[in-house]
């Protein structure tokens, strides 16, 4: 259990590292295009070898190109233009508001969920925290990029949508989470398989290390985490499996750091830890329901945060 619990923690919170390496020769949209088809070659074999049936229906196509939409190909790309401004670490820290933009969009949208004080406060917290984040009051030092900033919290805020879309429209499809995520994987690439040809322009070589960043993303952090999330649900619980979302911006500031050799200053750190609390504060004590997002946030969440895929940053 320790180890499954661990390369989860290490294959997500390693993403925003690998988007920094993919991004020295490739474009945004080429970045995103990359890792999606890759996670969707994987996810395919995995419906084949075990032979799980895909759905039919063009009204759940329908609904699965607009999560993907929410969910995959735009903050994808979003993420990407991000950290082409902001250091890795800190796009960490934009990723992690999604659990905050969630139970906002939740409590609006969805009959079920009800504010509580507590909610309430770790709200209040969390977003106390992305003040600090930015440094804001500070002039120079500390003070990351502010429209790189606000393209990540447009990107978590998309997966925030995506969550509570599916929980609107797909809660009681009788179809395996793996299923529905194969297919809202692909129509994702499909999607930017059609706009980036037209957008840019490939590059004349790609280096090893730019093509290995991009398997980690596509084919290790959506395929392999896939196997490894339910796996350790299964052993451990969806509320444990859930408890890796908070180790996620510890592990991308220290790759940050340590690997691409980032400079952040104290603001981060701090501000990420007051994040995190307030995200921990905000969850609902209610029973959870498994809502895997491979590649990152959660592995399950309130009814309102559960979504079948989404990746990481």
């Amino acid at each position: 259990m320790l180890t499954r619990y661990l390369s989860l923690i290490a294959i997500w919170g390693g993403s925003f590292l690998f988007i920094k390496i993919g991004l020295e020769v490739l474009a945004p949209l080429q970045l995103a295009l990359g890792r999606m088809a890759f996670g969707t070659a994987v996810l395919l074999v995995m419906t084949v070898v075990g032979r799980v049936p895909l759905p039919r229906e063009p009204r759940l196509w329908a609904h699965l190109a607009i999560a993907a939409t929410l969910l995959n190909s735009v903050p994808f790309v979003l993420f990407a233009y991000a950290e082409q401004r902001i250091p890795s670490a800190i796009a960490s820290i934009c990723n992690a508001t999604t659990p905050l933009f969630t139970l906002v969009i939740a409590l609006i949208a969805l009959p079920d969920e009800r504010p509580t004080p507590r909610r309430g406060l770790g709200l209040a917290l969390g977003f106390a925290g992305v003040v600090v984040v930015l440094g804001l009051g500070r002039a120079g030092v500390g003070r990351p990029d502010l429209l790189g900033v606000l393209l990540g919290l447009v990107a978590a805020v998309l997966y925030a949508l995506g969550g509570v879309y599916l929980r609107r429209h797909l809660s009681a499809t009788p179809y395996s989470a793996l299923a529905l995520s194969t297919v809202q994987l692909f129509i994702g690439t499909v999607q930017l398989a059609i706009i980036t040809p037209l957008a840019t322009d490939m590059p004349a070589h790609l280096p090893v290390h730019v093509v290995l960043a991009m398997l980690a993303l596509g084919a290790l952090g959506t395929g392999i985490a896939y196997v490894l999330q339910y796996g350790l649900i299964r052993i451990a619980g969806a509320t444990l499996t859930s408890t890796v979302t908070y180790c996620l911006p510890v592990v991308s500031i220290g790759l940050g750091v340590v690997v691409l050799g980032e400079h952040v200053a104290w603001n981060a750190p701090i501000g990420a830890a007051i994040i995190i609390v307030g995200a921990a504060m905000s969850r609902s004590r209610r029973r959870t329901l498994p809502g895997p997002r491979l590649g990152g946030v959660t592995a399950a969440a309130p009814a309102a945060q559960a979504s079948w895929i989404r990746g990481l940053g």
